[in-house]
């Protein structure tokens, strides 16, 4: 029998044919459907105008929260180094009673392994602040008028002494470089409110980034646009944003229209190439940038009472008060998590306190306390703390005993520190968690650093232990793949 129907017949077709043809028609139904789902048609019919926020498309549309969201953004204050916490928020007597005496305490650092250590006192009293009780040394006397609002973690531990690996610890949740971050990991949840600026920025120290550096802000295994963008902490916060005399709007939108017009011809190809769309999606985000940022960035409109109380109008805190400012700032406009670094480069540039520990920390804390204070308040005045995640940290803390035979410096502390916390979500003048008598390592319930970014992920309305992402084989996740529980002794 013939496989073939006459040429001469009605639908002028093999049967080969006809199902290759009818095969096609019924798969580019599915393909519009899977690209529409995905955003791509709304992309195109939007266009790159610049001007309107793009709805539904591209990689950081705005998502939907899995549960019910208690913060809208995050702001994460990094005291790169690792703050002494027995010398700033973990109140501990005994201290001061053996300053100067050797005794039996088992401590690991960059040093390695001790059995017993030369204690130091610490340098500055410690008081009872607020409603709360909370104890804070007069290292910080700003921060001491705002523990009512914040919550205390102190038996906080991690995996790794070291700072490039601790850091990195801190920031994606694991020892090596190659994972996504902490701002990557929200952004890709969440997507960000505001269009026109980036999902997740980054300000670092004048005197340079961590140590590990851009490792601690990349989106590892996804896509680019998740990563985070760098803005200056002094100057000009973002370079080449204002547009050359002799480039014209015209030929801005000329440029746009055959940016369309490419999209528009290599649909499929970009649709299934990650790395060409997340490209695409950084010009398209770089013009629209420079119609949005330089509002969001430029402070003239600020009060000067507003200047002062973030220590603008002093010298030793107007670097770390501007970029406090530029943070409420940006969340104030959807930007989606700001991470703000407070000491940058190698030794005393940041809180790694080796050698004269009073020096360092009067220095750092001295350029940060009342910053970080003004933000605080200023986010309440403004209604913006409810809805505000603020975080303030290092990657580890600091031991009780003197790092070498003479001096006041202290060893890495990766066995028990203090975190806090503060805003969106957050229950207020709370402290969970402590150390042991000498502030060594943390006793009875002891917290990880997967603990805090579940919290951080619960908190933004993410299921810490849902959220993946799927590479190497794995369904990825912050937390890890084993998962980790929010700690839920300072949520509402």
């Amino acid at each position: 029998m013939s496989t073939e129907h006459p040429r001469d017949s009605f639908c002028h077709r093999t049967r080969r044919e006809f199902l290759w043809q009818a095969g096609g028609s019924f798969t580019s139904l599915a393909l519009v459907d899977l690209l529409g789902g995905d955003g791509f048609l709304q992309r195109q019919a939007l266009g790159f105008d610049g001007a309107t926020p793009i709805a539904g498309g591209g990689p950081l549309a705005s998502k939907p929260a899995m549960r019910l969201p208690h913060a809208k953004s995050v702001i994460f204050l990094f005291m790169y180094g690792g703050p002494s916490h027995v010398d700033t928020f973990d109140y501990k007597p005994d201290l001061y009673k053996y300053d100067g005496q050797t005794i039996q305490v088992k401590t690991k650092g960059r040093g390695g392994d001790k059995n017993e250590g030369r204690i130091v006192g610490p340098k500055w009293n410690f008081k009872q602040h607020g409603q709360c009780g909370a104890w804070v040394s007069d290292l910080l006397p700003h921060l001491a008028t705002c523990v009512d609002d914040i919550a205390f973690v102190k038996s906080m531990y991690a995996d790794s002494p070291i700072h490039g690996s601790a850091m990195l610890m801190m920031n994606s949740g694991k020892l090596l470089a190659g994972s996504p971050c902490m701002g990557s990991w929200v952004n890709y949840g969440l997507g960000t409110v505001n269009q026109n600026l980036p999902g997740f920025v980054v300000m670092l120290d004048s005197t340079g980034g961590p140590i590990s550096g851009a490792k601690n802000w990349s989106s590892g295994y996804m896509p680019a646009s998740y990563q985070g963008c760098v803005l200056r902490g002094s100057g000009n916060p973002i370079l080449d944003l204002a547009t050359p005399a002799s480039r014209t709007h015209d030929v801005q939108r000329r440029v746009l229209d055959e940016l369309k017009q490419w999209n528009s011809r290599h649909a499929l190809l970009r649709s299934g190439n990650p790395e060409l769309e997340s490209r695409i999606e950084g010009y398209e985000l770089a013009y629209r940038m420079q119609s949005s940022a330089p509002e969001a960035v430029e402070m003239g409109d600020e009060a000067k009472a507003t200047e002062e109380l973030y220590g603008i109008d002093d010298a030793r805190t107007e670097e770390f008060g501007r970029k406090c400012l530029l943070a409420r700032r940006l969340v104030e406009r959807g930007v989606r998590f700001v991470q703000v670094y407070s000491g940058g480069s190698h030794n005393d540039a940041n809180w790694d306190a080796h050698d004269d520990l009073k020096k360092n920390h009067d220095y750092h804390a001295g350029r940060t306390d009342k910053p970080i204070a003004g933000l605080l308040k200023d986010l309440k005045r403004r209604g913006l703390l409810d809805e505000t995640l603020v975080i303030w940290g290092g990657e580890f803390g600091r031991q009780p005993t003197a790092e070498y035979a003479q001096g006041t410096g202290r060893d890495h502390n990766s066995f028990g520190f203090t975190m806090w916390m503060a805003g969106g979500g957050i229950k207020a003048g709370v402290t969970v968690g402590e150390t042991d008598e000498l502030g060594s390592i943390g006793v009875g319930e002891r917290f990880h650093v997967k603990n805090l970014h579940a919290t951080v992920l619960d908190r933004l309305g993410l299921d810490p232990n849902h959220l993946s992402y799927f590479y190497g084989g794995l369904d990825q996740k912050l937390v890890g793949v084993e998962g980790a529980n929010p700690i839920h002794q300072i949520m509402v």
